[in-house]
């Protein structure tokens, strides 16, 4: 039975004095939005408006709970129950301590009934506390601490969490504002306890090698006495299996779990019941989805010529999933809220269905940000949607000291075992971007060494990858045209890698998003501005003209000077589209030697006037979505095209291909190619292409022809169409 509290929380520059002033406080939720809130503070998405909570990182906060008395049956137990406080917090009871936590991820009980404890925080005096809650009400304090700094670090810098397990991202990144949150993030209650109730259950499976059938193996962890009985219930809800006791157990013919382009994401409901003396007293329930996933070897690497003194080739990066290799499409997903304890099913449920509509079957969740609530890996593990989860690191030295390895061991064996459950979560990684000259780390680097163990120890058949990118993966570029001069039709059929982890091309935000972030007179015409900085239209990223991500130079060199807001907006988003659409199908027609493909980034969780996203917040696709959704259909007929801008008289040639993922055999058919200028269609070519195999791309031929000179001036779309029915391609370039 789980109890609910009503908060209250002041904000102190010591835990020593008490607040000034107490205000509500949201349960889950972050003290930063209720005191701004109570405060009176303006909207911190908009303008500069967040400078003015940038005080808050450095006081420490006070929630405070009254528990009213409660008579308990006998053997009951009443616990206060934090399932995720961020970041470091002392707990009191009536001025006594209950106990001292670091970490934002690992869920705690305090023991309320029967509590002794000594030493209150108070003065250094020395109390006690005994008994049970019965007579008048206690009083339960949280002191959440600052969050941590390291000392070793810059001021000011995403460097100050190298020691901690803190998401780096709040520290402030190139998309993200320094704004660091803190308070009762997850959901903290009271909770009573029969004398005998269930603590937790284990349910784990082996597949045989053709996948006909799975072992079970149940264990269920009981306070008390009792025995528990398991029913496993089929996805159309029958019941198909019952256990009685921990043991072991033979599913024949399971319903395999598969990713979205490949067959059905099953899942297998079960409920475990805990009886006494003839009588239920406790039940837990869950899913469980029956699947068999390794990461293998890219086709051709073990084949490339290693030099002398030899080394190892590239690491495997294939998803093979029951036996079948998958190619990863998917994204880059940050949280999609900076003030993480706002974020809720119905936060995520929006953004993974558009997830699901972009046809992406794996998310790469990102070391600098949060682990994500259990509802985004419910929602995952329905939509068939795989999870690539890295720990809490991302481009800093995550130095080797005692008090930071502690705590991430903590912290990681929380999240391995919360996590591993979940048919969806498909790779453990240990952060992002640690081998680089930014980080320093290495494969002996203890905080990487101690991840590893902690996977094999508590997950040993998920796989695990120390860091991304790694030998024959590839981080960037980000950009459409990069600085020396070439676009990504170009650059990308250049490139050999067995996986592209991470690659971006930037656009201006959708107009409400814009308008979200400032008023328009601040944002057009665009030009470097407090505000056009703060939401990283400017100066976000190194380049030689300072203004990633908008890109200005870029759009008047293709477009001339934009002459309104959404005109910028439309010239930004065409290529931003176009880009996204050449990298995917790129890295897919180098299928098998690669094998993934995912952009920087997805979602981003405040309005950004400038990003490398898909969605503006918080889930409004941008025009560029559906252009990424048409490149990772599961089968489509792909132009490779050499350049972006065509003029009269050139010859305008690109390749075919026709690209299958999916299992599905595609027949003979034929593709009807044209080129359509100023409102004229003029035919291409047809190719007639025989079946494609399962999962294999088909090479098709180049075509082309002279393009017309048209009088006038000015510029012109040029759209090339590829009419095959379910298998048609549009692109649309610039004719001058």
């Amino acid at each position: 039975m789980k109890l609910p509290l009503t908060w209250t929380l002041g904000h102190s520059p010591s835990p020593d004095a008490y607040p000034a002033r107490m205000v509500p406080a949201n349960v889950p939720g972050n003290a930063n939005l209720d005191w701004g809130k109570a405060a009176g503070l303006p909207d911190w998405k908009f303008g500069t408006n967040f400078e003015q909570y940038r005080f808050m990182e450095d006081v420490f906060w006070l929630y405070e709970a009254r528990i009213p008395p409660v008579e308990l049956a006998e053997g009951e137990s009443r616990y206060f129950v934090a399932e995720g406080i961020d970041y470091a917090y002392v707990i009191l009871l009536d001025g006594v301590e209950l106990g001292r936590h670091e970490g934002m991820f690992s869920r705690r009980e305090f023991l309320l009934d029967g509590f002794v404890a000594e030493n209150a925080l108070r003065n250094d005096a020395k109390c006690t506390f005994s008994g049970g809650l019965e007579g008048s009400e206690k009083l339960l304090q949280i002191w959440i601490s600052p969050p941590p700094k390291d000392p070793r670090a810059e001021k000011d810098s995403r460097a100050e969490a190298a020691q901690s397990a803190k998401p780096a991202v709040s520290y402030g990144w190139d998309w993200h504002p320094r704004l660091i949150p803190a308070g009762i993030w997850e959901a903290a209650y009271l909770e009573v306890h029969p004398r005998s109730y269930i603590k937790d259950i284990s349910l784990t499976y082996t597949l045989n090698g053709d996948f006909s059938e799975a072992l079970l193996d149940f264990r269920a962890d009981i306070v008390g006495i009792g025995q528990t009985r398991l029913t496993l219930y089929d996805p159309d809800g029958p019941a198909v299996l019952i256990m009685t006791g921990d043991g072991s157990a033979v599913l024949k013919h399971p319903r395999l779990w598969w990713c979205l382009g490949y067959g059905k994401p099953e899942l297998y409901r079960w409920e475990a019941v805990l009886c006494m003396d003839g009588n239920e007293v406790d039940k837990a329930a869950g899913r469980i989805g029956f699947r068999h996933l390794e990461l293998t070897m890219n086709e051709g690497v073990w084949e490339e010529p290693m030099g002398v003194p030899v080394t190892r080739n590239a690491v495997p990066i294939t998803l093979t999933l029951n036996g079948v290799p998958v190619f990863a499409k998917g994204t880059n997903w940050v949280n999609p809220e900076i003030f993480t304890g706002t974020i809720t099913r119905d936060s995520y449920a929006p953004l993974l269905a558009l997830a699901k509509k972009a046809n992406f079957n794996i998310l790469r969740c990102w070391g600098g940000a949060i682990v994500n609530k259990d509802s985004f890996f419910e929602l995952c593990d329905e939509l068939g949607i795989f999870v690539w989860q890295e720990f809490p690191l991302s481009c800093n030295n995550y130095y080797d000291s005692v008090p930071y390895l502690t705590v991430l061991e903590q912290e990681a064996r929380a999240i391995i075992n919360r996590l591993k459950k979940h048919p969806s979560l498909a790779i453990w990684c240990g952060g992002n971007e640690l081998f680089n000259s930014w980080s320093r780390m290495t494969d002996q680097s203890a905080a990487l060494r101690l991840l590893n163990k902690l996977c094999y120890e508590l997950d040993p058949e998920r796989p695990f990858l120390a860091t991304s990118p790694l030998c024959g993966m590839a981080h960037g570029n980000y950009l459409f045209r990069y600085e020396d001069g070439r676009e990504v039709y170009a650059a990308m059929p250049s490139l050999h890698h067995t996986a592209y982890t991470e690659f971006g091309v930037p656009s201006i935000s959708n107009l409400d998003c814009c308008l979200m972030a400032a008023d328009e007179a601040d944002i057009f015409p665009m030009e470097i501005n407090d505000v056009t900085v703060a939401h990283h239209a400017f100066g976000a990223w190194p380049d030689e003209n300072g203004s990633a991500w908008a890109r200005l130079e870029t759009i008047r060199d293709y477009f001339g000077e934009p002459q309104t807001l959404p005109q910028l907006i439309e010239h930004s988003q065409w290529l931003q589209g176009e880009g996204y659409k050449c990298i995917y199908e790129e890295a897919r027609r180098q299928k098998p030697y690669c094998s993934m493909a995912l952009n920087w980034c997805y979602n981003e969780p405040w309005p950004t006037l400038a990003n490398n996203s898909i969605v503006n917040y918080p889930a409004e696709p941008k025009a560029s979505f559906s252009d990424v959704a048409a490149a990772c259909r599961p089968a489509l007929i792909s132009a490779r095209i050499p350049k972006f801008v065509w003029r009269g008289g050139e010859e305008f040639s690109v390749g075919l291909w026709l690209l299958n993922d999916g299992q599905d055999v595609i027949p003979a058919g034929v593709a009807v190619v044209s080129v359509e200028l100023a409102g004229v269609s003029y035919p291409l070519a047809e190719w007639k292409y025989g079946a494609a195999l399962a999962n294999t791309n088909l090479e098709g031929p180049s075509v082309g022809m002279a393009l017309p000179c048209l009088t006038g001036a000015g510029q012109r779309k040029l759209v090339l169409r590829i009419e095959a029915g379910e298998l048609s391609s549009v692109y649309r370039l610039l004719y001058r």
